[in-house]
């Protein structure tokens, strides 16, 4: 089935501020990634000021699945991928980072195991090897990985991977915070879904530089932290609620 024909089955969304150089590199890849599925992908520009949305646009002349969503101001990625995943029109979204980073390559694989998984199945996260950042970074991110692992019991190695498949219905239960996106896997078993796993393989940065610090992630991630936790700890039962009608 060609991209552009019928609604979607999958929905990409890339969350992405001042990536204008990188994108339209990203968004050819995806589209050979996906093959013949029928698919769209939407930008959620969180605020740049370097003419990303230009670039879409000027994509989005020849691409009919290539939609454009702007915030007028950033609101950070959490808040982009919430947009992006609000105004996806697929029942399965794959979410990729903005940078380059993530490999497309693996769509394929991550979409396949969330469907081979049922519906109860509510992520298929990806979780990289042979990390590209700096040694600091990777330490960092090893023991806070390791930290919220202990204490939220989701079964996540690699809680930042960018690159996940996850069913839209689920999503809409989840509450929405800040930093929000590094706990979807904790979220959806809050829920009642199970999570799969699939490495991924990192790559370079292609052009500008990162976004984000240690300290500032760090502190932040702490009090998140807590916060799931808490919302982890008043969810005691899932409710399985069954329709009575008046014909038995």
């Amino acid at each position: 089935m060609a991209p552009d024909a019928g609604p979607p089955s999958v929905s990409v969304v890339i969350p992405g501020k001042n990536e204008s150089e990188n994108l339209p590199e990203l968004i050819e890849e995806i589209r050979v990634a996906l093959g013949a599925r029928a698919f769209e992908v939407i930008v959620v520009d969180d605020g740049s000021d370097d003419g990303t949305d230009r670039a879409i646009l000027a994509l989005m002349r020849e691409r009919p699945w290539l939609r454009l969503v702007r915030h007028a101001q950033s609101c950070g990625q959490s808040a982009a991928v919430r947009t992006g995943l609000l105004a996806a029109r697929a029942p399965i979204v794959v979410t990729i980072d903005g940078d380059g980073q993530n490999d497309p390559a693996f769509m394929p694989a991550l979409i396949d195991a969330l469907v081979a998984g049922g519906p109860m199945m509510g992520i298929a996260a990806g979780q990289r090897l042979k990390r590209t950042d700096s040694g600091a970074k990777r330490i960092a991110s090893r023991v806070a990985n390791k930290v919220r692992g202990a204490i939220l019991q989701d079964g996540t190695r690699d809680s930042g991977c960018g690159l996940k498949a996850l069913r839209r219905e689920m999503f809409l239960l989840f509450p929405y915070f800040d930093g929000w996106h590094r706990y979807l896997p904790a979220l959806a078993i809050r829920e009642g879904y199970r999570v799969t796993h699939i490495d991924v393989v990192d790559r370079n940065r292609r052009h500008g530089q990162s976004k984000y610090g240690i300290l500032d992630r760090g502190l932040q991630g702490a009090l998140d932290l807590i916060g799931v936790w808490w919302l982890k700890r008043r969810r005691k039962r899932i409710p399985s609620p069954t329709e009575i009608s008046i014909d038995g």
